[in-house]
C-alpha cells in the first residue's frame, strides 16, 4: 500500500487528487495538503476585483467533496520538505510520510522585489481571492473619485494574460458607470511588445491586443523595468533591444494593478538545488519527476520552465490551466504504472486553451503546444468568448465540487478538435 500526498490544492492539486482516488486501487491512500479548506477558481479574479463576482461566488469548500470521494485532507500549511526522509513538517510541527509526494504548491507572490509594490503597499493584486477582494474595496473608493490607472506587470512575471483581462475589465466597469472620460490607462508591461504574453506570441496576438488596447484609449509602455512605487506614482525605465535604459517615466496613478514575479513556496525552495531552481520552482523531467528524487512530482505554476526567449526586460513562461490539467494526467498515469511495476513513460502535451475576457467581449487562443514551435496557434476575438468563460467558470466549480476532473463528454470533445491531455 502507497501512500501519495498532493501538497498544495489549486487548480492542479485538487484535480490531481480527485484523478489520483480514480486511477489507484483502494488499497492506496491519496492525502491532500493545503493551507486552508477553500478553493478559489482563480481566473475570476478580475471580476471579483470590480465587485462583479463575490469570493462566494468563486470559492467552494473541498472538505466534504474530498471526503466523499475518500481523500483524506489536512487544512494545514507545510513548514519543512524532508526529501531524503520522504517527510513533510507541518506548521504545527506535525510530520506527514510518503511514498509519492505530487507538489502543486502554485507561488509565492514576490511582491518584495519592487520597491512599494503589492497590496500592502501601493498596488493591488489579482493573483488571490482575498487581494482581489481588497482590490475591489479600493475600485469602489475609486470610482468615487475617479483619476489615472496604471495596470500591467513588472520584470520577472510570468503570468501576463490577467494584466489584459483586468485592464478590458477595468475599461467596461468604467464605461458602465459613465466615467470612462475621467480614466486616462496605462499599461505598463516587461513585456518586448503587446501581446508577447511571455510566450513570444500567439497567432495574430500583437496585432490584435495592440489594436485592443488603442480602441479603448490606452496607453502602453513595454519593455518596461518598474523601479519603484510610492504613493501616486510609478517609476519606470524603458529599455531598448540590448537592455539599456532609453528613457524613464514617472507615471501618476490614482488606482493601479501590477501583477508580481513568482517565486517557489519557502517549503520547497528551502530544499535546494537538488530539486529546485534560483527562483524556487520544482525541477522536473519530461514526465514530471524530479532527477534527484524520482518519487517527487510537480505540476502547475510551482514547476522550472525557462522563458521560451531571452528578452530585454526579464518574462517569464505562464503554466495556463489546460497545460496543468496535462501535466496532473501525466503524473497519475506515472504514478498509477509505477504501483503495477511498468515504466514510466506518459509526458503532458502542455496544450494550451485560454479564455481572456474582455469585459464585454473576449479573446481566446489555442497554442499547441503551449511553448513553440506549434503545430496550432489560433486567436480569435468575440462576445462569444466572454459567455464561454462565464460557462466555464461555473462548469469547474461544478468538477470540483462533484470531484470529476475531466468528464468524459469534455475528453471527447476536446479529442474532436484534436486537443489531448497525453501525447
Amino acid at each position: 500500500m502507497a501512500h501519495i500526498v498532493v501538497l498544495g490544492g489549486g487548480v492542479g492539486g485538487w484535480p490531481a487528487a480527485y484523478e489520483l482516488r480514480g486511477a489507484l486501487g483502494k488499497e492506496h491512500t491519496v492525502t491532500v495538503i493545503n493551507s486552508g479548506s477553500e478553493f478559489h477558481f482563480t481566473p475570476s479574479n478580475p471580476w471579483v476585483a470590480v465587485g462583479w463576482r463575490s469570493r462566494e461566488d468563486v470559492s467552494l469548500d473541498m472538505a466534504e467533496p474530498l471526503e466523499r470521494k475518500g481523500i483524506k485532507f489536512i487544512p494545514k500549511a507545510a513548514k519543512e520538505l524532508k526529501p531524503d526522509n520522504n517527510q513533510i513538517v507541518l506548521i504545527d510541527d506535525t510530520v506527514v510520510e510518503y511514498d509519492y509526494l505530487v507538489i502543486t504548491t502554485g507561488p509565492r507572490l514576490a511582491f518584495e522585489e519592487v520597491e512599494g509594490l503589492g497590496p500592502d503597499n501601493n498596488t493591488h493584486s489579482v493573483c488571490t481571492t482575498p487581494h482581489a477582494e481588497t482590490a475591489c474595496s479600493a475600485w469602489e473608493q475609486f470610482v468615487q473619485n475617479p483619476g489615472p490607472i496604471v495596470v500591467g506587470a513588472v520584470q520577472g512575471a510570468s503570468c501576463f494574460g490577467p494584466a489584459y483581462e483586468f485592464a478590458m475589465i477595468m475599461d467596461a466597469d468604467l464605461r458602465k458607470r459613465k466615467i470612462r472620460d475621467k480614466v486616462p490607462m496605462t499599461f505598463v508591461t516587461s513585456e518586448p511588445y503587446i501581446g508577447h504574453l511571455g510566450l513570444g506570441g500567439v497567432g495574430d496576438s500583437k496585432g490584435m491586443l495592440e489594436s485592443e488596447l488603442r480602441n479603448h484609449h490606452m496607453n502602453w509602455i513595454t519593455n518596461a523595468k518598474v523601479d519603484k512605487v510610492e504613493a501616486g506614482k510609478m517609476f519606470v525605465s524603458e529599455v531598448n533591444d540590448k537592455g539599456e535604459v532609453a528613457k524613464q517615466h514617472e507615471v501618476p496613478f490614482a488606482y493601479s494593478m501590477m501583477l508580481p514575479a513568482f517565486k517557489g513556496v519557502d517549503a520547497v525552495a528551502n530544499v535546494g538545488d537538488d530539486l529546485c531552481n534560483p527562483r524556487g520552482f520544482v525541477k522536473i523531467d519530461k514526465h514530471q519527476r524530479n532527477p534527484k528524487w524520482p518519487n517527487i512530482f510537480s505540476a502547475g505554476v510551482c514547476v522550472a520552465i525557462p522563458p521560451v526567449e531571452p528578452t530585454p526586460v526579464p518574462t517569464g513562461a505562464p503554466k495556463t490551466g489546460y497545460m496543468i490539467e496535462s501535466m496532473v494526467t501525466a503524473i497519475v498515469h506515472n504514478i498509477s504504472d509505477e504501483l503495477a511495476g511498468r515504466p514510466v513513460t506518459h509526458e503532458g502535451t502542455w496544450n494550451a486553451i485560454c479564455l481572456a475576457d474582455m469585459g464585454d467581449t473576449g479573446v481566446a487562443f489555442v497554442a499547441i503546444p503551449q511553448i513553440g514551435p506549434r503545430n496550432v496557434a489560433w486567436m480569435k476575438k468575440g462576445k462569444w468568448v466572454h459567455l464561454a468563460k462565464i460557462g466555464f467558470e461555473k462548469y469547474f466549480m461544478r468538477k470540483m465540487k462533484s470531484g470529476s476532473s475531466e468528464p468524459m463528454f469534455e475528453k471527447f470533445l476536446l479529442r474532436m478538435v484534436g486537443i489531448t491531455r497525453l501525447k
